[in-house]
């Protein structure tokens, strides 16, 4: 990739008008429905991506540009999952903190990527790599949180179940012969 901060920004930017148009659009049963339990629900996830804009990605960005190192961050034990604002508000919420983090990524030079800091479990990492984590990042959990959308609507789809075997959380019991 030639330039990865304009990627990263291009990826980032488009993220909250995905989670907007899902929070508006689906039914909150939709949104809050596990795929299977143990996983996380659409909802879920965008409170997860909400905690890492808030708490991770552009902390970690600062702490580049200061020449500081960071910790790790666990995302089950310092995440907010178990907030309860509707998803409209998450959403919001989240389109509003994506602003400022973009804000900061327009500050970044070409030069800034080769910065270092030490990860506190992975040790040294450069500041261009974190960001191409930022963005399969937000991709990741974006598609985590279709898959958990996808759910019942595959689990009905009959005779074409099969075509969804990589996304069908709960396949049916192979028949047996």
């Amino acid at each position: 990739m030639n330039n990865v901060i304009d990627a990263t920004r291009a990826v980032l930017a488009v993220t909250p008008a995905r989670w907007r148009a899902l929070a508006v659009s689906l039914p909150g049963e939709l949104l809050e429905r596990t795929p299977k339990p143990g996983e996380w629900s659409a909802l879920d996830c965008l409170r997860h991506i909400v905690d890492t804009e808030r708490w991770v990605f552009p902390v970690r960005v600062r702490a580049f540009l200061a020449g500081n190192d960071f910790a790790s961050w666990d995302p089950d034990t310092e995440g907010s999952h178990s907030g309860d604002q509707p998803a409209v508000a998450v959403a919001e919420e989240f389109a509003r903190l994506r602003d400022d983090s973009l804000a900061l990524l327009a500050t970044l030079t070409a030069a800034d990527l080769a910065r270092t800091a030490r990860h506190s479990e992975l040790g040294t990492v450069t500041l261009g790599e974190m960001l191409h984590e930022w963005a399969a990042h937000d991709l990741m959990h974006t598609v985590q949180a279709e898959r958990a959308l996808m759910q019942p609507f595959i689990a009905a789809t009959g005779p074409w179940r099969n075509t969804f075997t990589d996304h069908d959380a709960n396949p049916p019991a192979p028949a047996s012969t």
